[in-house]
């Protein structure tokens, strides 16, 4: 036979699901490996997707997605961010943020064009960029985890389209400064660059308000803003996410939408609607809930010798197990193999990761009070 895309099988499996298809073959294992909401999507907005089926609402939308939805996100979005987008030309209902993602990559470059990547960075990232034709550069953050403008704007070549950002950060935790977040947009404007930037955490933002990149000055025309409802309305599955853009780069990602996905489901949106116009109540309750655990769990994590900072975003720690002589990979391995504890090694999100595994707090308490004897009698016998 001849041979498959030999870029799709020079790419590697991702080392988030490579764990927890590990764990998925134990018994008594808690997870704290995918990042996904213990919360269940709240039961009005189910009920509003119960409702649209009921209706009937089971055809395309448009290509671009409900209106209403869109007119609801822009709106949302000016009121929160004071940024103004057009829901007709500016806004692109999709299937997740992962499918905006790779959309948005796909619309921008051309073969060869360059992605300055700051890591550690969410594993898809690089992929999307690769499989689009283009080439991922990645650059490492500061040891707490915060942009390094200026080595960013040392990897800028003749080649350089986009930097691809995400704050809240997966899988740090870490929200980029308003200040810092500026700089990278001076940067963008004196090398004309597009922003792409990945504010699927925004909401879940804990000890300040979040900046969103799209609103800063001098960005609106050059940033990509890639959102959704997955995380904050914990609506994983119903896959609903959005592209806000200039008019220019979202025609074209319309037209790879219309003829490969068409539309996200209609009954996805009908329940995403919802969740805007009166979710906010238990939105809130959720973030309250995350901070808890937040705050306890990363706690924990000092107390058994994983220094760890407290993250001010997201719904990830990121703890450092260098102090056991362990790789990160090692370190995951041999604690899932040893306590049934499933995390994932930091050196799959980039090399700035390595020597840290990712945690995901989005676990109830009384398991992670578990995780946490479990994972320090393991690191008591590394003793």
């Amino acid at each position: 036979m001849k041979p498959l895309n030999p870029i799709v099988a020079a790419c590697p499996p991702s080392g988030i699901r490579r764990f927890f298809d590990i764990a998925a073959t134990l018994d008594n294992v808690i997870s704290l490996g995918v990042g996904e909401p213990d919360y269940v999507t709240p039961w009005h907005v189910r009920e509003a997707g119960i409702y649209a089926l009921e209706q009937g609402y089971t055809t395309y939308t448009s290509n671009a997605g409900l209106l209403e939805l869109r007119e609801a996100i822009v709106e949302d979005l000016s009121r929160r961010y004071s940024v103004s987008f057009d829901p007709a030309a500016e806004c692109l209902i999709t299937s997740g943020v992962s499918q905006g993602l790779d959309l948005v990559m796909r619309t921008l470059l051309a073969p060869g064009d360059e992605v300055i990547i700051p890591e550690p960075c969410y594993v898809a990232y690089g992929p999307c960029v690769t499989f689009a034709g283009g080439t991922p550069v990645y650059v490492p953050s500061s040891p707490t985890f915060q942009l390094l403008v200026e080595e960013i704007e040392q990897a800028i070549t003749p080649r350089t389209k986009a930097v691809l950002v995400s704050s809240p950060s997966n899988p740090t935790g870490a929200i980029q400064s308003r200040e810092l977040l500026a700089a990278l947009v001076d940067v963008a404007v004196r090398h004309d660059l597009y922003l792409v930037s990945d504010e699927i955490y925004e909401r879940l933002s804990y000890d300040a308000p979040h900046t969103c990149v799209a609103a800063l000055p001098g960005a609106r025309d050059r940033t990509v803003l890639l959102g959704g409802f997955s995380k904050a309305h914990a609506m994983t599955g119903w896959r609903v996410g959005y592209i806000c853009a200039p008019a220019a780069v979202l025609e074209l990602a319309g037209r790879i939408h219309q003829y490969t996905m068409l539309c996200a489901p209609h009954v996805s949106q009908a329940a995403a609607l919802e969740g805007l116009r009166s979710g906010e109540p238990r939105v809130a309750e959720m973030i309250a809930g995350y901070d808890r655990r937040r705050r306890l769990f990363v706690k924990g994590l000092n107390d058994i010798g994983l220094e760890c900072d407290e993250p001010q975003g997201a719904f990830y720690a990121f703890p450092s197990v260098r102090s056991t002589g362990l790789d990160s990979e090692t370190f995951a391995e041999r604690l899932l193999a040893a306590e049934q504890v499933a995390v994932v090694p930091g050196s799959v999100f980039g090399p700035s990761g390595e020597g840290h595994i990712r945690c995901s707090y989005a676990t109830a308490l009384p398991l992670l009070d578990e995780a946490l004897e479990r994972m320090g009698r393991f690191v008591r016998s590394l003793g």
